[in-house]
């Protein structure tokens, strides 16, 4: 067994982006850019006013002012500012010439026709100037942002809207065993339900891939085999759950070097998905994950989400709360590191749940995160902070 940033280490250097396309802006969420993103002009491009008001010169605000025109949202400004002059001017409109300041309606009184009054001391400028918030030619979002929502108004302020993006990966789910059957079927004796591959599509599928699911291989080499060669057509990483072990009928490691990758490691220090697999071959990836639920689900999370944005030009950093422990936590085998389902309570602590192993899949429905336990650990005291990955 490797230790896990080993794992994390060899999977990241291998993962290599696949081309790149182009987008619309309105399509991009989840994708990754392969170019920065410049503006194309200043924003704001003029000096405007930041509320309803009074445009004038501040010299006078101690005089009666004449207004000499008034300035809707996307009018230009006809009258030059002069002495003791003003003009009533609406968010967001141009500030005219001559103009240094901008006075609040609430904060004027009419004295006359066409003639106010300013009725504090003193006032703020209220005028966002040209290019204070972005300037010509800036970067907005540089090569390797993950698109999300709050990137699309950026996006769209710059009028990039066709954007090129890095090629994503296309994903081949297969599962082993010949217990499995679908989740539409009842078991029969000795069989159990498919749930590994309809979390595995669920979880890629988040993250805005292309996924084919291909079904249950039989515990045969020559259906592990068949499987894996109908998988490595369609896609560019196949993961593959199941027959990743060392029993009598786990044949993945065997027919993925005969099938020409190259294994980068077969075994992880970490609990669950000891015996999780990793290899590549040119511009193809495999990642087998042990059979059991939870240590599939985790070992997504943990190498093959980082794999996956690497493909796609991103370089991922899962987040990590560091939260009190509400009780003890003991464990009598310290050799893996850990990822126990806990849940974050309502005062902000975190609270293991009831967690038989690997195959309580049960136990992450009640959960908010995974705590990360390092090797070498066996105990944790109530009150200590811990890393919890959100799930």
């Amino acid at each position: 067994m490797i230790p896990y940033e080993e794992a994390y280490q060899y999977v990241t250097e291998n993962a290599h982006t696949l081309g790149t396309e182009t987008v619309g802006f309105e399509q991009s969420v989840r994708r990754v850019l392969a170019g920065d993103i410049r503006s194309d002009m200043a924003m704001p491009p003029f000096n405007k006013s930041a509320m309803d008001g009074y445009a004038c010169r501040n010299e006078d605000l101690k005089n009666v002012l004449n207004v000499v025109e008034v300035i809707p949202a996307g009018v230009w400004p006809q009258k030059t500012i002069g002495k003791n002059q003003c003009a009533k001017i609406m968010t967001g409109a141009p500030v005219p010439k001559g103009a240094d300041v901008v006075i609040m309606v609430e904060q004027t009184r009419n004295v006359g026709e066409s003639q106010i009054v300013f009725t504090k001391e003193s006032t703020k400028s209220n005028i966002c100037l040209t290019g204070e918030d972005i300037k010509t030619n800036e970067v907005l979002l540089k090569r390797g942002t993950l698109i999300k929502e709050k990137h699309i108004p950026v996006l769209a302020s710059a009028g990039a809207v066709s954007i090129k993006v890095y090629k994503q990966p296309r994903v081949a789910i297969v599962s082993t065993g010949n217990e499995l059957v679908e989740p539409d079927i009842k078991p029969a004796l000795s069989q159990i339900r498919n749930s590994n591959a309809c979390q595995i599509v669920t979880q890629a599928k988040a993250m805005g891939l292309p996924v084919d699911y291909l079904g249950i291989a039989k515990d045969t080499k020559e259906s592990v085999q068949t499987i894996l060669d109908k998988a490595m057509e369609k896609a560019d990483l196949v993961i593959m759950s199941g027959a990743v072990s060392m029993g009598d009928y786990d044949f993945v490691p065997a027919v993925l070097e005969e099938a020409g990758f190259y294994v980068h490691f077969h075994g992880i220090a970490t609990k669950p998905g000891k015996k999780t697999i990793f290899g590549t071959k040119k511009d193809k990836w495999f990642v087998g994950v042990p059979g059991n639920p939870v240590a599939a689900f985790v070992q997504f999370d943990m190498l093959i989400k980082p794999l996956l944005y690497g493909i796609m030009g991103n370089h991922y950093f899962p987040e990590l709360y560091k939260l009190p422990l509400d009780q003890d936590f003991k464990r009598k085998n310290a050799i893996r590191k850990a990822f126990e389902p806990v849940e974050i309570t309502a005062d902000g602590t975190v609270k293991p749940v009831e967690y038989h192993g690997s195959a309580h899949i049960n136990a992450l429905s009640y959960a908010d995160g995974l705590m990360v336990v390092e090797r070498g650990v066996t105990e944790l005291n109530k009150g200590d902070f811990v890393d919890v990955r959100p799930i």
